[in-house]
């Protein structure tokens, strides 16, 4: 008895031992994690898995990141492979609605804009003197979309998948607070009382049915490296629409989307062991993931300015700032921003319009870079 319990006392002095101020302190921003995730509640379901895993792999000696360990397991059969971020697509297409966009197919455009933070922030990142590869892994954040950052990330820039997907979901999550103050400093306000009118005609089964095929043959035979992601979204879009799969669905929307959110989480969390996490280049990282929603932001809403001056005042520019793939935060950021200024202003739709045309560039602006890259000799 004597012996176990002396066992026991030395194995905890050990354990304590092997504590670095560098574990102590990711344990504190896995706690953190926990915070906003809990009490905050943003984007829970993705900062509590994460922010329960980051602390489980700061815990010294527990092996969960070792060869065999349990964490290392779930990170190279579904993060390396790339197989969670992909299944994760299915369940976001089947949870979208095209039909805004339909209505006004113009508002892809705003889409487009709301891309324009990655390449900027790309740029920056080479100015910078990250390689060409990480540069591509920080300008993706600006997708503000957590499984395409991983995608690419983990395909071209792994070692720095723990910062880049931290900094996706946080300022995913941080929507609501980072894109109203931007949206106020550059827009008057009389451009964000502009009303604007919901389209009479109403969208067809079949062309939402034909929708999901024909973007898919497009973006895909235009950047092929993006197949995976636009292949996956459309089908989760297909079965929706189709209304012939309904089991597929309800699953692709509920059960799958779940059970990988939680098994991605706690991979993201284990990429965040002191020793690999905190350095400068991360806190780098994280400055220009913010930068790189700012800049989206920014362009999505000039981008909205200059069609509300050429449709003569008919499109309210603080849809633009729904031009990124934050799906639906964005659009309901737009919302409320709208009604603050009139109460019966609904623009709503219009931003989920927007909101569902940034998804779309969000995937096409990776499989882009992602085809230069391949083009270039480094896929």
């Amino acid at each position: 008895m004597i012996e176990a319990l002396m066992a026991g006392s030395k194995a905890l002095v050990v354990g304590f031992a092997a504590l670095t101020i560098k574990n102590i302190i990711m344990i504190m921003v896995g706690s953190l994690l926990l915070y906003l995730g809990i009490k905050k509640d943003y984007e829970p379901l993705l900062l509590v898995p994460i922010g329960f895993g980051a602390i489980l792999v700061n815990i010294p000696l527990s092996g969960l990141m070792d060869q065999h360990g349990l964490l290392r397991q779930f990170y190279e059969v579904g993060v390396l492979t790339e197989v969670f971020p992909c299944l994760i697509f299915i369940g976001i297409g089947a949870m979208t609605d095209f039909g805004p966009l339909l209505q006004n197919p113009r508002i892809l455009l705003l889409g487009a804009a709301g891309q324009f933070g990655i390449f900027l922030t790309l740029l920056l990142a080479l100015a910078l003197g990250f390689s060409k590869l990480d540069a591509v892994a920080i300008g993706i954040i600006g997708a503000c979309d957590g499984p395409t950052s991983i995608y690419v990330t983990s395909q071209y820039a792994p070692h720095l998948l723990g910062a880049v997907s931290v900094a996706a979901y946080s300022y995913m999550s941080l929507v609501p607070l980072i894109q109203p103050p931007i949206m106020r400093i550059l827009t008057t306000e009389k451009e964000r009382k502009v009303v604007m009118e919901y389209p009479t005609k109403s969208v067809s089964k079949e062309l939402k049915i034909v929708f999901p095929i024909i973007v898919t043959l497009i973006t895909c035979i235009i950047a092929p490296m993006g197949t995976p992601l636009m292949g996956m979204i459309m089908l989760g879009n297909l079965m929706r629409e189709s209304g012939v799969v309904g089991r597929l669905t309800k699953a692709s929307e509920n059960e799958i989307t779940n059970v990988v959110t939680l098994f991605l989480g706690l991979s993201i969390g284990a990429t965040m062991e002191g020793g690999a996490f905190l350095k400068t280049q991360t806190i780098l990282i994280l400055a220009l993931g913010f930068l790189a929603i700012a800049l989206d932001t920014v362009t999505g809403v000039l981008f909205g300015k200059l069609m509300c001056f050429l449709t003569k005042g008919k499109v309210n520019p603080l849809i633009g700032a729904a031009g990124i793939s934050a799906y639906p935060m964005a659009a309901r950021v737009v919302q409320n921003e709208g009604r603050k200024y009139d109460p019966n202003n609904w623009l709503l739709m219009h931003a989920i319009g927007a909101n569902t045309g940034g998804q779309i560039g969000s995937v096409m602006a990776a499989a882009i870079m992602l085809s230069v890259l391949k083009g270039l000799g480094m896929g």
